[in-house]
């Protein structure tokens, strides 16, 4: 998969199909569009493009009021590369392109620069200035400059609309098996392990520490059951999202995880922490022999939890 940053460069011969989103989570819905994307790009031998934003616009807009994401840009592009699209490209938003258009989009974007032959949106889709454009817009100006428009229907779990607005807030409460069914896939933060203060070693479980991005959404605080991935390897393991209010009670939150059975070090490494349900609160123990016994219940319970899988 090739990713471009603003400029676009395809061979001439190749005319596009384009994914137009945020693809924030990439999601159930998202997926849905990805997959209708890439078999009319081959039925119609299309370069096939999602274009999307370097950044999230309400993190140029909205400055410090804007809404936590689920993924990072890198994570979007590695899961985005297992698909088989062939670009992923990156606009930049800043002030100046938020005033664009919609028409100008259109004409400039998806026409001139992608040579759009396809366009693939979601039902709910709205571009260019102040979102003046939508999808009836769309399909009015694809007639016109020669490009068909496919648009998305909701994806619906139940009565519930697949959105990544609803996904956030059940990662929020901590109702990881709620977001899995929205996302496809369990919740995951990937990351850099970085040194803590090795209480957990002394007390007999070592534990993997992250510090995610600051603009990411986070699980509410407490103890999840989880797998981890290092080096293409799972791990079932014990993960505690907080403060660690009884050894450390840290300002920031952090990821701290104990991979079932694993005594490597781990410090520089990359690991992905997959959430899968969450045990209980966060609280601090009145002795560290009580919170010592909290962690070998909380790891029978893992391991209780997989044989019930």
């Amino acid at each position: 998969m090739n990713i471009y940053e603003n400029e676009f460069d395809v061979a001439d011969k190749k005319y596009c199909g384009v994914g137009l989103g945020n693809f924030d989570g990439l999601h159930r819905g998202h997926m849905t569009l990805i997959n209708t994307l890439l078999s009319e790009c081959h039925v119609h031998d299309l370069h096939s493009v999602i274009y999307t934003f370097k950044k999230h616009p309400e993190h140029i807009l909205r400055k410090k009021l804007f809404t936590p994401l689920l993924m990072t840009m890198e994570h979007k592009a590695k899961v985005l590369e297992k698909t088989g699209l062939d670009s992923l490209f990156l606009q930049e938003f800043d002030e100046e392109f938020s005033r664009m258009t919609p028409e100008s989009f259109i004409e400039n974007i998806l026409c001139k620069k992608l040579r759009a032959k396809l366009v693939v949106v979601g039902f709910n889709f709205r571009f260019g200035y102040m979102g003046k454009g939508d999808t009836v817009l769309l399909k009015k100006m694809g007639k016109k400059h020669g490009f068909k428009v496919i648009v998305i229907p909701p994806i619906k779990i139940g009565v519930e609309v697949v959105s990544s607005t609803s996904i956030r807030q059940y990662i929020m409460k901590g109702q990881m098996e709620k977001a899995f069914e929205l996302l496809g896939k369990h919740f995951s933060i990937p990351g850099r392990v970085i040194p803590g203060k090795k209480i957990g070693r002394t007390m007999g479980f070592p534990t993997a520490n992250m510090r995610p991005e600051d603009y990411l959404v986070m699980p509410a605080c407490g103890v999840y059951i989880t797998r981890t991935l290092y080096q293409e390897q799972w791990y079932d393991s014990v993960t505690n999202v907080g403060r660690c209010p009884t050894v450390a009670d840290v300002d920031k939150i952090t990821l701290e995880t104990h991979m079932i059975g694993f005594t490597d070090e781990l410090y520089g490494e990359d690991i992905e922490v997959f959430f899968l349900k969450k045990l209980r609160n966060e609280r601090k123990f009145e002795t560290r022999e009580d919170l010592i016994r909290q962690i070998k219940l909380d790891i029978e319970k893992v391991k209780m939890y997989k044989k019930h899988l």
